[in-house]
Order: structure tokens, then C-alpha cells, then sequence
């Protein structure tokens, strides 16, 4: 416990200095912005970092500390820049709006929502950290010799497969794809340093088919996590190779999504095309010199709004408690009723139309819309009870990541298939969060669904505990 407070001393003079720069908003703004990069920082780099010695730290990326805080504090802190710089009348790098920028009560809430994220990550690392540096000493549980990889693999597709058929059960079925993905990859790696044909066969035809289906679906997010599991599984092995890539498929990601995902959206979903049409057509305008304006405009759209949603947070912080009362124990308890299965309670009001209530109550969305802006758990745990609710509520989900992670790795005989394949393919939604009603409701089931596959494994003597 002693270890935690060399994380926590120093990020949170950050956040206090930060709060004390109230009156110079632009100023307080960019302390808690670059705050986050020093956590990243305190506990990746720092010679005081806190991170478990059994593996080097190049080969336990996918741990909550690294990869889950990297994508979740990404997402919620550093996107924000886009944001500010277009409240400042920039658009990338160069000023469009000739007029002097004079701070205004926007200003003053951009400044202040920063802060809240800089505190949802100083606490949601504290509770990762907090769980990870107390003692446990529970059974654990091994691999048998010759662990069946490519069995477990092809196993968890078919029950995937299967389970969409059964009503009541897509949920767990997404589960089980999601850890049929990550087995695919990893047996993909597998097969590239052991040389086995089989396995890179295998390995890649099941990634490359999951990308080409994200490809299909007009969801950004899909497309780029497919990258981040092929690069964060690829690193601790092709160092060089990754690196190199990284920064410039990460650019054309960005440049090509918003835009890609836009004409998929508008022709497939609309019923105008097939998906695959759809595709043609996206990748056919991406192609055509005459759009890169256009191209360039909606990459700024989607940087400022939809990249980053600090813009949906000022509505929110704008509108409690100024005109509505904190929500109190509200949101918690609509979470905790959407955990009960409808055939146990057939009257339970519709999870997403609870959820979007409060959005539209803050005029964040038109009731009439049909839009989904969904909040994320800082939003709902501001919501809820101010600075403290933020505080709490993200420290107790780093608490909740971090022994989700252990259990699995306790359960599932380490890192490889612990971490890697279960943990992250159970509590995938965790990497970036979502509201409460929803996260909530994963996080049961996926600790369930995480429960079963253990059990099974060790009826069927794949698992045996360690004497």
C-alpha cells in the first residue's frame, strides 16, 4: 500500500495546481491535459513505477495498467486537445478565425471538465495500483501440457456461433467471439515464432475474416481495436517493425475512418446499398483527389466532436448542478435494475432508452433525434455526485479492472491465457467504458461468462490446480 502513495502524492499536486489556476482558464486546461501524460509517465517510466516483476514489461502490455489505461485515459484526456484548439479558433495546427480569442464561460468549462478527467484517471490508476499492490495469496490454477490451443480456439467460435441462435444469450455470444478473436491472435503469433503453418493459417484467416466483418459494420472503434490487439500482441516480439508502423498506420487511421465509416453509415445502414457496396464506394471517394478537402473537413469534425466528447461533458457540467440536482444514487440503481434478466422481470423499462434519458434532459441530444450519445463513466459518475462521485466511482471501476485481471490470470495459468485471452475478451468494453446501466450489466456477465469457462476447463482436467 506503501507504494501506491508514490503515484498518488505527485499526480494529485498535479490536479490541485491544476485547480488552483481556476481564474486563467486556457492555463488550468493544459496543466490537467499534460497531467495525464505525466501518469502515463509515474507509471510506465518513472523508476518508482509499480508493475508486477514476473514478465518484462514488453510482454505484459494487455495488463489493465498499460494497454486499458492507455486506451480508456487516451480516449477521456488527451483527445481534448482537438477540442480546445478549435474553441481557440484553430483548425489543426493553423489559426482560421482571425478575430481575438477572448475567454468566455465555454472556456471556463472546457478548463473544468479537464479537470474532472485528469481526477477520473489519477483515480482509476490508484485503484488498479491499489488492488494490485495488495497481498493475495489464493489458489491458482495451471495449463495442462500441451495446452489445446487451437481446440480452445475453434471452441469458443462455434459456442459463439451457437449461442446466437438461442434468444436471450447474443450477450454472452459477443463475449465468447471476443475471446475467440484474441486466441486467434495470439495462435497467429504463435505460429510466427514457432514457424507453424497451421497456426498462422489458422490465426490469420480468423483475425483477417473478424477485420474484413469490421470492415462491413460502419463502426470506427471496431476497425482500430482490431489494430491495437495485432500491434499490442505483435511488440514485445517485432520491437522495431511495430514501431516503425505505428505512428503512420495510426495517421491514416485517422485520416480515412471518418470519412470511410461516414459513406458506410449513410448508404448501408440506410438500406441505399450493401455493406459490401457500401465499401467499394467508401474506399472508391478516399481514393479520388478531388475529396481531400472534404476529407479533411470531416477529419476535423470528427477530432473535435466525436474523437473527443469533452464538448458533450461541458453540456452536461453546464447543466448540473446549475439546473438540475445531482442525480444521487439514480443512475446506480437504473444500473443495478438493468442487471435482472426481462424474463425474471418482463415489465423492466428498455436499458437504452433509460440510459438517453438524462442526455436528453441536458439538451445534449433532441428527444426527436434518433442519434445514440451515450455517456461515458465520468460523465455519469459527475452525475451523480460531483468531484467526489468522479473520485470514487472511478477508483472503485480501476479496483474492479485490476481483480477481474488477477482472478483471470489466477484461473487461466498466467498472462497468455489469463490476461490476454480471457480477461481482455470478457472485459473488452472496460478498454474505453460506457454508461453505467451498460457497464454495469458486462461486468456481471462477463465475470460470469468468464466463471463458467473455468469450470469447464477444469471438468474437462485442461486446468489443474497448482499444489
Amino acid at each position: 500500500m506503501q507504494q501506491t502513495k508514490v503515484f498518488a502524492i505527485p499526480a494529485f499536486i498535479v490536479f490541485f495546481l491544476s485547480l488552483g489556476l481556476y481564474d486563467s482558464p486556457n492555463v488550468s486546461f493544459l496543466t490537467a491535459w499534460l497531467g495525464s501524460f505525466y501518469i502515463f509517465y509515474l507509471t510506465w517510466f518513472s523508476p518508482h513505477k509499480i508493475v508486477q516483476k514476473d514478465l518484462p514489461i514488453a510482454q505484459q502490455i494487455m495488463r489493465p495498467i498499460f494497454l486499458l489505461q492507455f486506451i480508456f485515459a487516451g480516449f477521456m484526456c488527451c483527445t481534448s486537445i482537438f477540442y480546445f484548439l478549435d474553441h481557440l479558433g484553430y483548425e489543426y495546427l493553423e489559426k482560421v478565425n482571425p478575430a481575438k480569442f477572448i475567454v468566455n464561460e465555454q472556456t471556463y468549462l472546457i478548463a473544468k471538465c479537464q479537470r474532472l478527467f485528469l481526477l477520473a484517471h489519477i483515480a482509476l490508476v490508484w485503484g488498479i495500483l491499489f488492488f494490485s499492490s495488495s497481498s493475495k495469496k489464493k489458489k491458482r490454477y495451471a495449463l495442462c501440457t500441451n495446452f489445446p490451443w487451437l481446440k480452445v480456439g475453434i471452441g469458443f467460435y462455434m459456442v459463439a456461433l451457437a449461442l446466437q441462435f438461442i434468444p436471450g444469450l447474443l450477450q454472452f455470444s459477443i463475449y465468447f467471439n471476443n475471446m475467440a478473436v484474441f486466441c486467434a491472435s495470439l495462435l497467429l503469433l504463435k505460429g510466427l515464432r514457432n514457424k507453424e503453418g497451421l497456426l498462422i493459417t489458422y490465426g490469420a484467416t480468423m483475425f483477417g475474416l473478424n477485420f474484413i466483418n469490421a470492415t462491413l459494420s460502419g463502426f470506427k472503434e471496431h476497425i482500430i481495436i482490431n489494430v491495437i490487439i495485432l500491434f499490442a500482441l505483435l511488440l514485445p516480439y517485432y520491437k522495431r517493425t511495430i514501431t516503425i508502423l505505428a505512428l503512420p498506420t495510426i495517421y491514416i487511421l485517422l485520416y480515412i475512418l471518418p470519412t470511410y465509416a461516414g459513406i458506410i453509415r449513410q448508404q448501408s445502414w440506410s438500406g441505399e446499398k450493401t455493406a459490401t457496396e457500401a465499401r467499394s464506394a467508401a474506399i472508391e471517394t478516399i481514393f479520388q483527389e478531388d475529396n481531400d478537402e472534404k476529407i479533411v473537413e470531416t477529419n476535423w469534425e470528427f477530432l473535435t466532436n466525436r474523437f473527443s466528447e469533452i464538448g458533450m461533458f461541458t453540456q452536461f457540467v453546464a447543466y448540473v448542478p446549475e439546473k438540475r440536482d445531482y442525480y444521487g444514487f439514480e443512475i446506480l440503481e437504473n444500473a443495478t435494475l438493468a442487471l435482472v434478466p426481462r424474463v425474471f422481470y418482463p415489465n423492466k423499462p428498455i436499458t437504452e432508452t433509460t440510459a438517453m434519458q438524462r442526455v436528453y434532459e441536458a439538451g445534449v441530444v433532441d428527444e426527436r433525434s434518433s442519434v445514440s450519445a451515450k455517456t461515458r463513466p465520468v460523465v455519469d459518475a459527475y452525475l451523480s455526485f460531483g468531484y467526489w462521485g468522479v473520485f470514487i466511482f472511478l477508483f472503485a471501476l480501476g479496483y474492479f479492472i485490476q481483480f477481474f485481471n488477477d482472478t483471470a490470470e489466477r484461473w487461466f495459468g498466467g498472462y497468455e491465457f489469463g490476461c490476454i485471452v480471457m480477461f481482455n475478451g470478457c472485459f473488452q468494453v472496460l478498454w474505453r467504458g460506457n454508461n453505467f446501466e451498460f457497464m454495469l450489466n458486462n461486468m456481471l456477465y462477463g465475470f460470469i461468462t468468464m466463471w463458467l469457462v473455468f469450470v469447464i476447463l477444469r471438468k474437462i482436467q485442461i486446468l489443474a490446480p497448482v499444489r
